[in-house]
């Protein structure tokens, strides 16, 4: 479980009802819940949303949240690691030998680089081939963000449009003073609903999904970068030194141990 998303998200909600009851007291909690709001605003941003895509990218979308709840299993200074140790296995045994050690592997992405080398495709031809299922897969990634970009959106929009249901009921019975209260929560409510909507579940969780989606994308760029240096021949050493420029110089230092070997 990733900590830190569920951390944020129940914080923020605790921080709200803080703020509700050391203002007006606990007993106004239940002034914030409002059916009739929630109706217009989740329904209608949801909707709204569910108009603007397909019923199959609309329910991935929404089950794209729990995404944000599992830790990402991406090991950069590992992957570099295991890279360098099949530019050792190739610099020894040859390319060949690869076919072997990529039964081991449990990355996909990784496997299919190899074997594409193994066969002897074309340098350019495996750089194609690898960056064409990598854009493949941010595109996917990229659908499911913008579904939380486009509810994150919509949200606020749906509240205001909530606010003005609410204002043109308390304008039209204004000459009936109990109308005035109910309509005018109505109005607010909303407007509350679809900022919350927006900020303490939809834009996270995009923000999340795009951190998850860089990191894996990085990952999928140093493979590529370390199997052609494979391929090339290059020296292991130089394939490490070259890998680890994707990392951060405090990443760097916790790779030092067990890197490439030099030329025997």
């Amino acid at each position: 479980m990733d900590i830190a998303s569920i951390i944020g998200l129940v914080v923020c909600l605790a921080m709200m009802l803080l703020g509700i009851a050391t203002s007006g007291g606990l007993q106004t909690i239940g002034n914030f819940v409002d059916v009739p709001s929630l109706a217009i605003t989740l329904g209608g941003a949801f909707a709204a949303v569910l108009a603007s895509m397909k019923l199959n990218e609309f329910v991935s979308g929404a089950k794209s949240f729990a995404l944000i709840l599992k830790v990402p299993t991406i090991n950069t200074a590992e992957m570099i690691q295991k890279i360098i140790d099949l530019s050792n296995v190739a610099r020894k045994e040859g390319l060949l030998s690869l076919e072997e050690a990529a039964g081991d592997l449990d990355d996909d992405f990784l496997k299919k680089g190899i074997l594409l080398i193994v066969d002897g495709t074309d340098p350019e031809l495996v750089r194609a081939i690898m960056e064409t299922e990598l854009a493949s897969m941010e595109g996917r990634h990229k659908e499911k963000i913008g579904f939380w970009e486009s509810v994150a959106a919509m949200g606020p929009a749906w509240g205001m449009i909530g606010t003005l249901i609410g204002l043109v009921n308390m304008l039209q019975n204004m000459d009936d003073p109990s109308s005035i209260g109910p309509s005018m929560a109505t109005a607010l409510i909303t407007t509350l609903y679809g900022s919350m909507l927006a900020n303490w579940i939809c834009t996270p969780v995009a923000s999340k999904l795009k951190a998850n989606n860089s990191a894996e994308v990085m990952l999928k760029e140093i493979m590529i970068e370390g199997l052609l240096s494979i391929q090339a021949g290059e020296n292991p050493r130089v394939i490490e030194e070259k890998l680890k420029s994707f990392l951060a110089p405090s990443e760097r230092a916790g790779s030092e141990e067990g890197g490439g070997e030099v030329d025997g």
